[in-house]
């Protein structure tokens, strides 16, 4: 009837439904009707962000798009994909005028967000796949770039996640330097992409690589870089590796540096696995394939060995690739004792595998099949069912999005301080996320962790510290883009000292997991005071840390650079946001910190400390109140910090608070203490003329769980 055809809304042609307008008398109508399996009500829903930026509390709009539109993220990585919707320049007006940069490559375009392309490859390798341009073979690069300042687009990876994706400064520019490779990254290439992007005239340098062990700061290329675009006024942000949870592991540790963790935000991907008899586990994947429910016969890898290539039973239970039996994997699901890429499994034809593995519970990998990785105990419960059944069978059910409510958490995979190189320096300096990351990939990339997956996608989810240096790279634009004039040690420290304190509960390690806590972008643009630096404390700290006039000219580039004392001293006169204090083994806690805070909050103002310290030290400030009436006006004061004889000490922390009269600004600082060996060298002895041991840059940071080339791992 005419009534029927104005309520109908929808007819659905693949699927047996409809949508109408209907009254509760109609609607409990239907209900009774032989053949309705149900009524649904028409529930509004929201979109579903891609969470870490809203995670973070920075809205969509806190900063004017024009006033982004003048700051410039420099990436140093694997390239970018120029064509991606993440990338469009819809209603971007021309770069900056200050903006002398170059796209390099007949294949690679730019536009007015990304304004710059350039590509370094020293020794010229050039393996499968890598690409003679800043384009992105690898989808790393792409990745990094979105999440850093990618536009707002509807994004998801095969549905999982869908929402708005976009970076943290949607419309900042965009400039290239591909330094990485399929074989890794070069320190000649990065030296030159630092070279350039300063020339260029970019704001904010964004660095997810480092070295695989620590090397001197005059040997260290991102160091050295790093140093440079400090003198002209460029904050370097830098992952601080995937090593962990070791200590000592943290990589990018100089003092000039912003240096990078990685932690979770509060969305998780899981994937069950069903057996024959009902009993399902809930197990950690990115799980992109829907089996719809069907069931495939189950085994366990050890009874498909490969004796043929010389595989056993203890070697195919973990399902490692080529040990597995083609005859005996095809058409089933295989249950695997180890965490793996799946290769195995997809090489002898099997639908998909259940794999059990204790090592990582913390972030998911995505697979070339049907996959999910369960606990070791629950694994027991599936063997059993293996070996007491007849003919097992099980389903891998498509992945889903469970909430995290003990996020945020630094992840293991995130290295771990003390610093290395400078124990007076507490890396790292903050966390950001950097766990299952949806954001752009590059459409040649492989979308697994499978090098040889075939599948395009335009969107991607990977985890590292690679994925949370953008974060900090994109917060500092933020801070940038509202204060032009401020200097990278001015940008830093808003970012340090208001940072969300992370719950210490959760991390044995405390700050040398997080450092100073987890980036709030949308307060660092007002932190009331900060602690600026400069060139020439730089090379005051430099030059008691035991570096002498020539060396530390390798580093500035600067040959009226000079170490005017050769007396070695701790590093705690460096305005640094946090305090660190090391104690030799058996030896009294006692230091003494010197501070310069810079007023950028209200001319008249004033500020009065707060002091937390645990039972093993005491913490003093003199004065505890500090007065400006002016806005750029500085004060000093001293920070002591006093306790008994400690050994075998594990990190232990406190802080100090300055808060203004009216509670507007809120400037932390975490002091941590923490045993050192018994004659622990606070002063690294200078290295050789002549490096014996080459320095090899490994990039991008992401985890992974085997090694390409034997020299680059990633997800």
């Amino acid at each position: 009837s005419s009534s029927a055809q104005e309520s109908l809304v929808y007819s659905y042609g693949n699927f047996n439904a409809f949508a109408a307008k209907l009254t509760e008398e109609e609607v409990e109508k239907f209900s009774e009707m032989d053949g309705v399996v149900r009524v649904i009500p028409n529930h509004i829903l929201k979109l579903h962000t891609t969470r870490s930026w809203d995670f973070l509390g920075l809205s969509q709009s806190n900063v004017g798009a024009q006033l982004q539109g003048d700051v410039v993220i420099g990436l140093l990585d694997t390239g970018i994909w120029p064509e991606h919707e993440s990338f469009n320049d819809q209603g971007l007006g021309a770069p900056p005028s200050k903006w002398k940069g170059t796209c390099q490559g007949a294949n690679f375009t730019c536009n007015n967000k990304i304004i710059g392309g350039r590509y370094y490859n020293s020794e010229n390798w050039y393996y499968e796949g890598d690409l003679k341009s800043p384009r992105d073979s690898e989808g790393h690069g792409t990745h990094t770039s979105s999440t850093a300042a990618g536009e707002r687009v509807g994004a998801s990876y095969y549905g999982l996640a869908n929402g708005t994706a976009r970076g943290g400064v949607p419309g900042a520019r965009i400039a290239m330097y591909k330094v990485c490779w399929s074989f890794g990254c070069g320190a000649a290439d990065i030296l030159a992409a630092f070279d350039d992007a300063i020339a260029d005239g970019v704001d904010i340098i964004s660095v997810s690589l480092g070295s695989e062990f620590p090397v001197p700061y005059d040997v260290d290329p991102i160091a050295i870089g790093a140093f440079h675009a400090m003198k002209y006024g460029i904050l370097t942000s830098s992952s601080a590796g995937n090593s962990g949870p070791w200590p000592y592991s943290v990589s990018n540790y100089a003092p000039w540096t912003l240096t990078v963790a990685a932690s979770t935000i509060d969305r998780k991907f899981v994937a069950k696995a069903v057996l024959g008899n009902g009993q399902a586990f809930t197990g950690l994947s990115i799980n992109s394939f829907e089996l719809y429910g069907k069931t495939y016969p189950l085994i366990w890898g050890g009874d498909a060995a490969n004796y043929s290539a010389g595989a056993s039973q203890d070697l195919s239970k973990y399902c490692i690739t080529g040990s597995m039996n083609s005859y005996k994997v095809e058409g089933k699901i295989v249950f695997c004792e180890v965490l793996w890429d799946g290769t195995g499994v997809l090489l002898a034809n099997g639908v998909g595998t259940i794999m059990a593995d204790d090592e990582i519970t913390d972030f998911a990998f995505n697979y070339p099949l049907p996959a999910t990785q369960i606990s070791t105990s629950d694994g027991e419960k599936i063997l059993d069912y293996i070996k007491t059944t007849e003919n097992p069978i099980a389903t891998i059910l498509l992945g889903e999005t469970l909430t995290d409510y003990m996020a945020p958490y630094v992840v293991s995979f995130s290295s771990r301080g003390p610093n290395p190189v400078t124990p007076d320096i507490l890396k790292p300096d903050l966390t950001a996320p950097g766990v299952d990351i949806l954001a752009a990939w590059s459409p040649i990339a492989p979308p697994s962790i499978d090098w040889e997956d075939p599948r395009s996608v335009d969107y991607n989810i990977i985890s590292g510290t690679s994925m949370s240096c953008p974060h900090a790279s994109g917060a500092a634009a933020y801070v940038k883009a509202a204060h032009p004039d401020w200097s990278p040690a001015a940008v830093k420290s808003a970012l340090m000292t208001t940072a969300t304190v992370v719950d210490p509960n959760k991390h044995e390690d405390l700050e040398f997991a997080y450092g100073s806590g987890q980036i709030n972008p949308a307060q660092a643009i007002k932190p009331g005071l900060v602690y600026d630096a400069n060139e020439t404390d730089y090379i005051s700290f430099l030059c008691k840390q035991g570096y002498n006039t020539t060396t530390v000219r390798l580093i500035t580039g600067d040959n009226s650079s000079v170490c005017s004392s050769t007396l070695n001293g701790r590093a705690w006169d460096l305005n640094y946001p946090s305090f660190s204090l090391a104690v030799e083994d058996g030896k009294q806690i006692d230091g003494v910190f010197t501070r310069t805070v810079t007023n950028v909050g209200s001319a008249n103002s004033t500020y009065t400390v707060q002091m937390y310290s645990p039972p093993e030290f005491s913490i003093s400030v003199e004065p505890e109140v500090l007065s400006f009436s002016t806005i750029g006006e500085k004060k000093s004061f001293t920070v002591k910090v006093g306790g008994g004889f400690i050994s075998q000490q594990k990190i232990t922390s406190g802080a100090i608070i300055w808060t203004d009269e009216l509670e507007q600004y809120r400037v932390r600082s975490p002091v941590v203490v923490y045993n050192v060996l018994p004659g622990y060298t606070f002063f690294p002895p200078q290295i050789s003329k002549f490096q014996k041991k080459p320095t090899t840059f490994h990039g991008p940071t992401t985890p992974s769980m085997h090694h390409k080339n034997g020299i680059l791992g990633r997800n």
